[in-house]
């Protein structure tokens, strides 16, 4: 038999679940929290964290965070920025680099959200050009980081002479704000954790290296924003004063970075519920969870981890189906509801309008997904 990843959750053990229609995004409150203890306890400082909110886009877990003492943060689109800003958080990292009309929402956030330091990335001198134009037609600066290339080769450039000099003409540009800079090695994901310090290392060095010379150099370098969830720990252990933690999915985490990542101790709080609404076969049963409701990024069969169901099979998912190979499938009836862990959450989560909340053992409440779309009103 095969081990189960996680300890089961009975769908039938939690009260008022019989009462929510499926598929559904579970989220467990007391689990949430706990994760959130972990991080902080990882990182060794609330100061140290800037934690991403793409995984969840909850306006209420940035509440929980911010009651923890976490001032930071980090988001990936304009969407998230503007949840975060409405919480109430002050320093918010948009980590992209905004291109075309985004250069106009970037500023309409300032002017909508005055007291809110934003910062963005950059990688290119001629959007550090269109970014200065922008900052001086309206009179307000615009912060950068510069966004370097640990090897992922996703954006970025390299540390080295030719982002030293990119930083020094973003230093130079009258209406822009050098930053500080960016470091995501979202490549990093050795199973084995003495390999995967060893690579974070390396990439950090070259940052902290090439940091250490600008500064020499006399150009503020308040911050070095580094790493993910996979390689959250390992830069926890590095001592750099400028350096911020932005992990994002240890929030909820998932199937996908519990197999990759055994040495981490989060808990899975975010789970689907589904029900069963077909026996096509005597070893088969459907179920009413398609990849519409779950992330389809993972490889086919791969998406979804079933506690319960530690031998089943994903033989076929469709856009409202999934189709499980089980011997024991013969025990279950037409509308029993199972609850399994997503492989991916982050893009799960982005698929759901809204997540139910289960306290001490009941369905309590429902969170909206506040930035789950590109755009709320900026």
């Amino acid at each position: 038999m095969v081990q189960p990843l996680f300890e089961n959750i009975e769908a039938n053990s939690l009260v008022g679940l019989e009462t929510v229609a499926s598929p559904a995004l579970l989220v467990f409150d007391e689990r949430i929290e706990s994760n959130l203890q972990e991080m902080i306890r990882i990182a060794g400082s609330v100061d140290r964290l800037r934690p991403h909110c793409k995984t969840h886009k909850l306006a209420p877990i940035i509440e929980m965070e911010m009651d923890l003492g976490i001032r930071k943060h980090k988001c990936a689109t304009l969407a998230e920025a503007e949840m975060l800003a409405s919480c109430g958080v002050k320093e918010i990292f948009w980590a992209y680099p905004p291109v075309g009309p985004n250069i106009r929402r970037l500023q309409d956030f300032q002017e909508r959200f005055p007291e809110v330091c934003i910062q963005v990335t950059a990688d290119d001198s001629v959007l550090l050009k269109q970014l200065d134009e922008a900052a001086g037609e309206r009179g307000r600066p615009i912060e950068v980081l510069l966004d370097l290339d640990p090897g992922l080769h996703r954006t970025g450039i390299a540390a080295g002479p030719e982002a030293e000099q990119l930083y020094q003409d973003l230093d130079r540009f009258p209406n822009l704000l050098a930053g500080g800079l960016h470091l995501y090695d979202g490549h990093n994901r050795h199973t084995d954790y003495g390999e995967r310090l060893q690579a974070v290392k390396a990439g950090f060095d070259a940052a902290a290296e090439m940091a250490d010379r600008l500064e020499q150099a006399g150009l503020p370098v308040p911050r070095i924003v580094a790493g993910g969830t996979g390689s959250f720990p390992c830069f926890a252990e590095l001592e750099d004063p400028r350096l911020e933690l932005s992990p994002g999915t240890t929030v909820f985490h998932d199937a996908g970075y519990t197999r990759a990542f055994p040495e981490m101790h989060f808990e899975p709080a975010a789970w689907l519920l589904t029900r069963v609404i077909s026996r096509p076969s005597p070893t088969r049963m459907t179920l009413d969870l398609g990849h519409k409701a779950c992330a389809a990024d993972p490889p086919a069969g791969k998406r979804l981890h079933f506690p319960g169901l530690p031998d089943a099979a994903e033989v076929m998912q469709n856009e409202e189906h999934l189709v499980l190979e089980y011997e024991g499938a013969d025990r279950f009836q037409i509308g029993d509801m199972l609850l399994c862990v997503p492989a991916h959450i982050c893009p799960t989560t982005a698929v759901h309008q809204e997540v139910i909340v289960v306290r001490d053992g009941q369905v309590a409440e429902r969170w909206p997904v506040n930035s789950r779309d590109r755009r709320i009103t900026i």
